[in-house]
């Protein structure tokens, strides 16, 4: 069909491709049909006549309006808006007297203001508000008496404005979000009204279809980290005394009054508002990689004095008896083991806000370089520096020389890991916890002891007994045991005794662990964990799921490259049940250097057996396992679908093609540290939020995630499935805040969604905007986004809202076959159009030109002004230049758009370029 119906002026600074050659090879069709289509769009989206349309201002002064008449503006995503004052009460007048009949003074006449009002925030419904500012400072949402309507489509009339205006004379304001603040006391504020402003989450409206469903609607678990942060969890405010009456707060980093933690959790409620579970980690720390010499330990950041309020003390331990985390630079490389009295804090402050807790207890190792101790992987002198806990194993690990796999000496190692504290040995004193068993510092103490603290606390919906030791529960002692998986199976009947019959208790094994072991160099697949999976006190399998979705490549030469683009959500989803571990594999660095794919075959027609991503076939089918290359004749202990599948973590760094490795993690202190392969290591949080989407998505779908016969529930519990991560520690403190916590530059690129959930895809944002405009079903799968927060003044045309996303973020809309499409640039084709297909304007002298600016006309700096994401959301510019520009002409432009620094800047330079 016929017609283009947007065009942007400012789009040619971003080079185009694809969108009007694609309307122009298709103009020559020109049916009258096509073209009353076209207009029609045109009007819906422009409005009648044919005005210049104006791109959307930065707010500079977010000033409260009170403006009768005035529009109310609109949010995508997350931004700061000041709103319009709905509604006001009457100022109210408070007179006090103060006198003493021992003074000669007169009597004070004192006189105080307050006064209720109601602010709309924005049109449609809100998943929640975060900080407030009260003339450019934040405040303490505690210090108000507030409430929010979220703008749903049922909501009632506030009962603070009927009890004044009296019932049935207040409007419901139905799909508008609004806050009712009552009784504001005046007098801090000059006794005048002050400025308000609100930070706003709105995320896509549930009505727009799973395609355009952001993370608020999609995330229903978070894990709750860092896992360590003597206070982290705590709700009581804890001061250190520095000595001449200064007390600095250890976990009040917030410009509110609300401790770390409640700040957080706030947070989460107003952003990700489905979120049901909380996996609360909590961390001891491990010494070595040789099981039998590993101390499993509580940890401090000093032997100094204890703050008054809550002494520390975990383990059973106080800060005296307590060993030091590992120090760099004079600064802690961890946090502290979190204070027993704080983690019971942070289980009722989780509980209190109507959200499940999974206990979640975390090793963290502890070796720094040149820390002298033998590498069992290597037989190196040194381990390497604070590895993962999956590389615990015996004093040589199984094919390296000296082993003790497969004799009882390994069956003792893990024996010495585990330890033999009892759950007798652990005494509760309200919510201390006390241990007087054997001199031990092993696993058995850490968890027996969180499994009674959890207990005293008033209870926890589940409980984990540990999580991805991957290789200690591969170690095998004497007739081909498994030592490390009969340890678990005794300590989840002790867990269960001491929590009793309704804590679901569980253990969360590594993606490449779940489903069984097969020995380097063997055809032998071993259902190691079966047993443990098989055990009437373990009520659910849980999976700590980083398993790749893409197998992404720079250029258009790579084997996935007829995809378009890494963040194609049928692309992510298609590697979910199928792509590398489903369909084929890599059979070394070389062949996925060449894309060499291997396909992965059965010889019993059981292809799931070797398939780690076949999550499906392995809970739904009987396991027989392979001996010698041989089938079983016998099936294990696993009945298929007899429990549901948590998982327990997942997620992706945001980081340039994180979803080809999302187990990947960038920390410069650590020897795990690395990239994704192929990825260029700049920071990406669209890839985080497409791993995401994908995901979740998938599972959320009944059709994707069959139910049990045995026990109805679904195969994956996704209101057990716990994103990695989301901080006890709030944004944007951390992690602005790099001198409080030392790993504060490891999330620009790391898994945190905390700080990133509430903004929305681009492809929904588009969609609602043309919905709005009365356009249904407008294509929008091929344009990729990440829209932080995006502002409009209320009133505008859809075109108006859409030509600013246009431009920043590089697509173009036409109408194709009825139907109103959007494409990025980025993927669209060039396509050769030659003369006969062509419409001239003058047919009398058809002529194709070619034209270019002047140099003069050229401008060598690009300034972009936009709204910060980072911190206040203040209004921040940008500028590109080029290289051999002195001076000359500037072209600036402003967006109502929240960005990152980076994105901004890599805005420009497309614009320049």
């Amino acid at each position: 069909m016929a017609t283009i119906v947007l065009s942007a002026a400012g789009m040619a600074l971003g080079g185009s491709i694809g969108g009007s050659v694609l309307g122009l090879s298709s103009a020559v069709i020109g049916r009258a049909a096509g073209a009353m289509i076209g207009r029609a769009i045109d009007q819906r989206l422009m409005g009648a006549g044919s005005a210049p349309v104006e791109t959307g201002r930065v707010e500079r002064f977010r000033l409260t309006g009170a403006s009768e008449g005035a529009p109310v503006g609109q949010v995508y995503g997350a931004a700061r808006v000041a709103g319009q004052v709905i509604w006001a009460s009457r100022f109210s007048e408070a007179k006090t007297t103060t006198s003493s009949k021992w003074s000669l003074q007169p009597a004070t006449v004192s006189y105080a203001y307050s006064v209720s009002l109601a602010i709309a925030l924005c049109d449609g419904e809100v998943s929640g508000i975060g900080r407030i500012w009260a003339d450019g400072a934040e405040i303490a949402r505690s210090d108000l008496a507030i409430t929010l309507h979220r703008g749903t489509a049922n909501q009632l009339p506030d009962p603070a404005i009927e009890a004044i205006e009296g019932i049935g004379a207040v409007p419901a304001y139905r799909g508008l979000a609004y806050v009712v603040i009552e009784d504001l006391d005046l007098g801090r504020f000059g006794n005048r009204v002050p400025q308000f402003n609100f930070e706003v989450f709105r995320p896509a409206p549930a009505d727009l279809g799973p395609e355009n469903a952001d993370l608020a609607h999609l995330v229903r678990g978070v894990a709750l980290v860092p896992g360590t942060g003597e206070y982290a969890l705590a709700t009581t405010p804890v001061y250190r005394d520095d000595g001449f009456g200064r007390k600095v707060p250890l976990n009040l980093h917030t410009n509110a009054a609300a401790s770390d933690l409640d700040a957080s959790l706030d947070a989460l409620g107003a952003q990700v508002p489905g979120c049901g579970s909380v996996s609360l980690v909590v961390s001891w720390f491990g010494d070595d990689l040789r099981c039998g010499d590993c101390r499993v330990e509580p940890l401090v950041e000093h032997h100094g004095a204890d703050p008054a309020v809550m002494p520390w003390r975990a383990g059973g331990v106080g800060r005296a008896a307590a060993g030091l985390v590992p120090m760099d630079e004079g600064r802690p490389v961890y946090g502290g083991t979190p204070a027993d009295q704080s983690v019971v804090e942070g289980i009722r402050a989780i509980t209190v806000r109507g959200q499940d807790v999974m206990f979640y207890p975390f090793l963290l190792m502890t070796q720094q370089a040149g820390n002298g101790l033998t590498d069992p992987w290597t037989g190196a002198g040194n381990q390497p520096p604070l590895p993962w806990r999956g590389r615990i194993t015996t004093s040589a690990a199984p094919g390296q020389a000296g082993s003790p796999h497969q004799t009882a000496a390994a069956e003792a190692e893990v024996a010495a890991f585990f330890g033999t504290a009892a759950a007798s040995d652990f005494a509760v004193s309200g919510t201390t916890v006390s241990y007087s068993g054997p001199a031990e510092w092993s696993y058995r103490r850490f968890i027996l002891h969180y499994a009674h603290l959890c207990a005293a606390a008033g209870g926890v919906g589940a409980f984990c007994i540990g999580s991805e030791l991957r290789s200690l529960t591969q170690v095998r002692g004497a007739g081909g045991s498994f030592p490390a998986v009969a340890a678990l199976r005794a300590l989840a009947a002790e867990v269960r005794a001491i929590l009793g019959p309704e804590v679901k208790i569980g253990y969360a094994a590594d993606w490449s662990e779940y489903h069984g072991y097969q020995p380097v160099g063997t055809g032998d697949k071993l259902f190691h964990l079966d047993p443990l999976w098989a055990d009437p006190n373990i009520d659910f399998i849980g999976i700590d799921h980083y398993m790749p979705l893409a197998d992404w490549r720079e250029g258009e030469a790579h084997a996935d490259a007829h995809w378009g683009s890494i963040y194609d959500l049928g692309y992510l989803q298609s590697n979910i049940e199928g792509g590398e571990g489903f369909d084929w594999y890599y059979s070394g660095p070389a062949a996925r250097e060449a894309q060499l794919r291997t396909p992965i075959s059965d010889y019993w027609g059981e292809d799931w057996v070797w398939r780690y991503k076949d999550i499906r076939g392995w809970w739904s089918n009987p396991h027989y396992e392979r001996i010698g290359g041989a089938r079983s004749e016998t099936p294990t202990a696993w009945v298929p679908q007899s429990k549901p599948i948590w998982l327990t973590e997942l997620g992706c760094a945001a980081v340039n093609k994180g979803a080809n490795e999302p187990n990947k993690f960038i920390d410069a202190k650590s020897s795990e540290s690395g990239l994704p392969y192929a990825s260029t290591g700049g920071r990406d949080d669209l890839m985080q939020q497409s791993y995401l989407r994908a995901l979740l998505g998938y599972y959320l779908d009944p059709s994707n995630n069959p139910v049990s016969a045995l026990t109805g529930l679904p195969m994956i519990d996704v209101a057990r499935a716990h994103v990695w991560a989301w901080d006890a520690r709030p944004f944007p403190e951390f992690p602005a805040n790099t001198e409080a916590w030392s790993d504060s530059e490891n999330y620009a690129r790391g898994h945190w969604i905390s700080g990133r959930a509430g903004g929305r895809c681009l492809s929904g944002v588009v969609a609602e905007i043309c919905r709005d405009a009365g356009i249904e079903n407008a294509e929008t799968s091929r344009i990729h986004g990440l829209v932080r927060g995006y502002t409009s003044g209320g009133g505008e045309t859809a075109r108006a809202r859409l030509q600013p996303l246009m431009m920043a973020y590089g697509f173009d809309g036409f109408e194709r076959d009825g139907k109103l499409t959007f494409l990025s640039r980025a993927l669209a084709s060039a396509n050769v159009v030659d003369e006969g297909q062509t419409v001239f304007i003058n047919a009398d002298t058809p002529t194709i030109e070619h034209s270019r600016e002047g140099e003069a006309q050229l401008s060598g700096r690009v300034r972009l002004v936009h709204v910060s994401a980072d911190g206040d959301y203040a209004v921040r510019s940008v500028e590109a230049v080029e290289p051999d520009e002195a001076g000359g002409s500037v072209s600036v432009s402003e967006l109502p758009l929240v960005l990152s620094g980076s994105e901004a800047v890599a805005m420009a330079e497309r614009w320049l370029a």
